[in-house]
């Protein structure tokens, strides 16, 4: 027989809501859904491996959540960077002191779990105070010292589920200079916040002292990318460059200064912020940024809307409502800066 989403399935759907209730499941419509992907997997999916690859993906995001479930409440910052940064190098003490400066500021911190920039992420915030969502590799990269006995760690097998956790639980990225993986997650980033795919976040990038790094990137951002107008120039709104932790601490914080969070009810888009704004600041934001709006859309001051009460945590904040043009995602940046001057 078919198997259907919706309540088609006779028998199926009996045992299906009798299990639910003695598994005592929450928002079991969502489990139910869930289950009948499984089902429908089984039945069109003769190919093992695939099955496998399903299996695990579902086993390492339940495990995902079951990690940083409990701290949910807590702003955490992504940091990525070389493993091969070794401990005397003057970068391992500049990310050092970033993750405590992060940690006394309420941040708590995510690394990759491996040496070197890692390990000097998860050494500054403490282990009371990381995360180290690691991989599984042919050569094993194992959990440095300062994480290997927590409980806040997850090792994966498959890389588009780390991915996830990187910035699914992110309130900010920072990046200390790296090779291909460091590149990659730079890339990642970037493509992410400026298709809109992962909320806006600010995207630091630290530099070394000497040589540049990052400013070798940026001067190849401006030639062959912006400059054959491969990318746009509002686009440099999505990330930061600075050799200061202190700086980097401080853009961080500054973006959540009034703004908190954000999600798509339909085509509007719903700021959420810590205080509410007055009249004149609207009118500010109307005239400073006419090109994010969809033609005939307006800002305006609300309470939640209906569609989020799923997370009603956040039921108490303030919202900034409007038709956002769902392109420039680089001037929305620019758009929160200027609320968090407010």
């Amino acid at each position: 027989m078919e198997i259907h989403y919706g309540r088609r399935n006779g028998h199926i759907d009996e045992l299906l809501d009798d299990l639910m209730r003695q598994a005592d499941v929450h928002h079991p419509e969502m489990i139910r859904e869930m289950l009948i992907s499984v089902l429908k997997a089984g039945r069109e999916n003769d190919y093992l491996a695939d099955l496998k690859l399903m299996r695990t993906t579902m086993k390492e995001m339940r495990y995902t959540n079951k990690v940083f479930g409990p701290y949910r409440h807590r702003k955490k910052v992504t940091i990525f960077g070389s493993a091969r940064t070794e401990t005397d190098d003057p970068l391992y003490a500049k990310c050092v002191s970033f993750s405590e400066k992060l940690v006394e500021r309420g941040y708590m911190v995510i690394t990759g779990g491996g040496g070197g920039i890692m390990q000097a992420g998860n050494e500054g915030a403490g282990p009371e105070n990381s995360f180290a969502v690691n991989i599984r590799l042919p050569f094993e990269q194992e959990t440095n010292p300062v994480m290997s006995s927590s409980q806040n760690v997850i090792t994966y097998k498959y890389f588009f589920n780390r991915k996830v956790a990187f910035l699914k639980e992110a309130a900010a990225v920072a990046l200390f200079p790296g090779g291909f993986g460091t590149l990659d997650e730079a890339m990642e980033t970037l493509t992410l916040t400026q298709t809109g795919k992962n909320p806006p976040i600010p995207l630091v990038l630290i530099d070394d002292e000497e040589g540049g790094y990052w400013e070798k990137l940026l001067q190849f951002i401006k030639d062959p990318l912006l400059r054959r107008g491969l990318i746009s120039g509002e686009d440099f709104s999505l990330f930061t460059i600075t050799r200061c932790a202190d700086e980097a601490v401080r853009v961080i914080d500054e973006f959540y200064h009034v703004y908190h969070s954000m999600r798509f009810v339909g085509n509007t888009l719903v700021i959420r912020l810590l205080k509410e704004l007055n009249d004149d600041q609207l009118e500010l934001l109307e005239g400073l940024f006419p090109e994010i709006r969809v033609a005939g859309s307006r800002l305006q001051i609300s309470g939640p809307l209906p569609q989020e009460k799923d997370q009603p945590d956040l039921l108490h904040l303030p919202r900034l409502t409007f038709e956002f043009n769902r392109r420039s995602y680089g001037l929305l940046n620019a758009f929160i800066r200027q609320i968090n001057t407010f």
